[in-house]
């Protein structure tokens, strides 16, 4: 195609565009203005040569500044030249306007006039290997970059399925093969429209293939990705956005993007919207006259047409042109939760993330025969860096959501289950309602059957060691031998009915939730209760324990160390030190204090933060957890000389409660204690500077109906209960629940509305926002307090 002066002018006049769009035609006007007309034939005929050189070179300019620095570049072809836009986007458009044969071109192209500098394009070695002159030498498990091991798992496992998803539109299941190749082509695509390393963009959608796609393509090209999931408020997501200066956003489906629309047109800078799901037809008007929308299967397209050109092309890269990604590059921002003030964007490096994927096997020794079913929200940094790791061992990787969770439970059987604590109250709960449903009598044996088994399993801990204590001074040999021996004869009394439990009552429940191997819970605190119920019934769960910032597994529970109440040993090449929280004096073994930790998974900091990351991450690499906890002490003999070692953790220092007394109380054990009755459904403790403790709770009102009827305080026809009668209830099921704690809680606050992410009292992941909830209910906790 060349570009006459005509099509010059109407370009340049037609449309508004950018300052370096402008520079670069009239600069191609000069160009043809200044040809002079010869006077002779031979002349003549040495001036079309040269014009028609000129007027390729223009062509070749204007192709490179739209294509390789312009997002709009469709819409002003489509303007000016309506006759070309067909052919715009293939190979052969780039080869007609510079003259030079599509093979031997890439689809990324470059200007190649004397002014202009090269654009300096980073890769991830491994991954892109078959691109390189030269491999250096470098093993495929020798990875730099985290994209890096899709070339390892790809030639590994092959035609092993890698994922699974089923409920979106069209369902997809990938080999690990077929996975590797749409990374690439998503990442090439994503240069081919302009994507530059250290570019940030923001990646607003929920756990699916096509996430996981989206972010590893992101990362290949060198660029960040900043992430966060659909259900987030609109001032979050702009707020995000706009703090991390990401450039572009690909969106999960055409709902988020006209939820968000409105306002981020108005208030962001968007060269680009990329749409993963759904038809862009269904997307808001407004901004889309004015902003690329590029849907996941364009990309894509553009992705392989552009490898197509590159891998038939004769030469291979070159590396004075390119250069690798660095470990420790900055591979995501992920913003905090955000349970005290406004979120803060975490610098994640390839490093960070490595170091969880080269060291989780201790804790889950996962291996290719074996199904993981995903439903948390991979920016979530514990779903994140778990989907990493598993995918390094050829296991198949299943995509469901809470809705279907029970369904796929039971129709997947998976081996593993790597999830929150709420999603293991969910099942404890349908459990213990598909108890209840039965008759009286078959409840009372499911009930007595639990008991015991739990009994047995508490023996069972004790002369296996497992058994946690504070107590920093070591039992005699002869109480050790005494107290194990006394423990294995009950267990022994007991195995026999723990057997029979596990054929009649427990084999059901475990055909039910699958989990063969074991559940993996994190992000959050894992009640007692729920951990020594799913013991006692044959369920594994390795509770562990991490942050954002720690790429985020620090702690957890191997499966042959899961000692329950604690979260584990340190994972590899981790440190953990509790310090006093005033002194940070190193505290010895069994004493409570500040958990610090230090290791290659620790953040690189906080962005445009430095204030605040310099109070969390001191000079030494030390990272201040503000969780409170202890470590236990180690014994040679006793009920606890398998536990030495392990991480107990108390509860947030920032949560503490200091009464007015001086006392200080960690409101997570009694709110932990509460949520055991059915009737509660959440609950805050309150009582700064108050005398005594309180709680706003949110109850359970079908359970609390139909307890009432069981307790005649109501008529059996009653289909509600009043204000009045749920507050005595409720307040005498957390008197009943709490009773052995170390404090009590007085008055109570019922509330109506459950706390929720929409109302802005959750976090994303799940955790109450209690300076939220406080300050909603002021003014009644002042009245419930006079």
């Amino acid at each position: 195609m060349l570009l006459g002066k005509s099509e010059l002018h109407a370009l340049r006049q037609s449309l508004s565009l950018s300052l370096r769009y402008a520079d670069t035609i009239d600069a191609c006007l000069s160009m043809l203005t200044s040809t002079v007309a010869p006077a002779s034939p031979a002349s003549k005929m040495a001036t079309t040569t040269t014009t028609t050189t000129t007027t390729a070179a223009m062509a070749h300019a204007l192709t490179s500044s739209f294509v390789a620095t312009s997002l709009d570049r469709r819409r002003c072809f489509r303007f000016a030249f309506p006759r070309y836009y067909p052919a715009f986007g293939r190979p052969e458009f780039y080869s007609a306007t510079c003259g030079v044969p599509s093979r031997h071109r890439p689809l990324r192209v470059s200007c190649q006039s004397k002014t202009d500098e090269k654009q300096m394009r980073r890769y991830s070695p491994i991954l892109e290997g078959a691109l390189l002159s030269t491999r250096d030498g470098l093993a495929l498990d020798e990875w730099t970059a985290v994209p890096d091991i899709w070339r390892f798992s790809a030639e590994k496992y092959g035609d092993r399925i890698a994922l699974v998803d089923p409920y979106h539109d069209p369902p997809s299941n990938m080999t690990y093969k077929q996975l590797e190749q749409e990374i690439l082509n998503f990442s090439e695509g994503l240069r081919v429209i302009g994507v530059q390393p250290d570019e940030k963009l923001a990646l607003y959608a929920d756990n699916s293939c096509r996430w996981l796609i989206a972010d590893q393509g992101i990362m290949a090209t060198g660029a960040i990705n900043v992430v966060r999931g659909s259900r987030s408020s609109v001032e979050e997501l702009l707020q995000i956005y706009q703090h991390s200066e990401s450039v572009a956003l690909a969106v999960d489906s055409p709902e988020l993007y006209n939820r968000i629309a409105e306002v981020f047109h108005d208030k962001a800078s968007m060269k680009f919207v990329i749409l993963l799901w759904g038809d862009k037809t269904s997307l808001s008007i407004r901004g889309t006259e004015e902003i690329p929308v590029f849907g996941y299967n364009e990309i894509i397209h553009l992705g392989q047409d552009s490898r197509k050109s590159q891998l038939s092309s004769n030469d291979t890269w070159n590396h004075d042109d390119y250069e690798l990604i660095s470990s420790d590059d900055v591979a995501a921002l992920m913003y905090t939760s955000g349970t005290t003030g406004n979120p803060k964007g975490v610098m994640l490096t390839h490093q960070n993330l490595l170091h969880q994927i080269k060291n989780l096997w201790d804790i889950v020794p996962a291996v290719p025969e074996d199904r993981f079913l995903s439903m948390l929200p991979p920016w979530h940094a514990y779903e994140r860096a778990c989907e990493y790791f598993t995918f390094t061992h050829g296991v198949e990787q299943v995509y469901t959501t809470v809705r279907y969770l029970k369904e796929d439970l039971q129709r997947y059987q998976p081996h593993y289950l790597i999830s929150v604590p709420l999603v293991y109250e969910t099942l404890y709960s349908g459990i213990q309602k598909q108890l209840s449903t039965g008759s009286a009598a078959r409840k009372l044996i499911a009930l007595t059957f639990i008991r015991i088994s739990m009994a047995f399993m508490d023996f069972k801990r004790i002369y296996e060691g497992k058994y946690l204590t504070m107590d920093q001074k070591e039992p005699s040999y002869l109480v050790s031998m005494l107290d194990c021996l006394l423990a294995r004869i009950f267990a022994a009394i007991l195995w026999p009915l723990h057997m029979l439990a596990k054929k009649i009552v427990y084999s059901k429940i475990h055909s039910a939730i699958g989990i063969s191997k074991a559940g993996i819970s994190g992000g959050g605190n894992l009640p007692t209760f729920i951990d020594r119920f799913f013991e006692a019934i044959g369920v594994t769960i390795q509770n562990g324990y991490g942050l954002t910032e720690t790429s985020p597994v620090t702690a957890a529970r191997r499966p042959t160390c899961n000692v329950l109440g604690s979260i584990g040993h340190p994972i590899r090449y981790t440190e953990i030190k509790i310090v006093h929280p005033e002194t940070d004096e190193l505290l010895p073994p069994g004493t409570k204090g500040i958990v610090k930790l230090r290791g290659p998974h620790v953040m690189k900091g906080y962005y445009k933060n430095p204030s605040a990351t310099s109070l969390v991450l001191d000079a030494s690499g030390w990272f201040n957890t503000g969780d409170v906890g202890w470590m236990a002490p180690h014994h040679s003999s006793g009920r606890s000389r398998r536990s030495g070692g392990v991480i107990v953790l108390e509860g947030r220092a920032k949560d503490t409660i200091v009464l007015s007394t001086g006392e200080n109380v960690e409101p997570a054990e009694l709110e932990e204690a509460a949520m055991r009755s059915s009737l509660i459904q959440q609950i805050v403790v309150i009582g700064q500077d108050q005398r005594r403790l309180g709680a706003i709770i949110v109850p359970n009102k079908e359970e609390a109906l139909l307890a009432a009827k069981r307790m005649s305080i109501v008529d059996t026809n009653a289909m509600e209960l009043s204000k009045e009668k749920m507050s005595s209830l409720v307040y005498e099921e957390v008197r009943t629940w709490t009773s052995e704690c170390t404090f009590q809680i007085g008055p109570i606050l019922i509330v109506d509305e459950p706390f929720t992410i929409d109302g802005g009292l959750m976090t994303p992941t799940m955790k109450i926002r209690r300076d939220s909830v406080v300050d909603l209910y002021k003014d009644q906790i002042l009245r419930l307090y006079s």
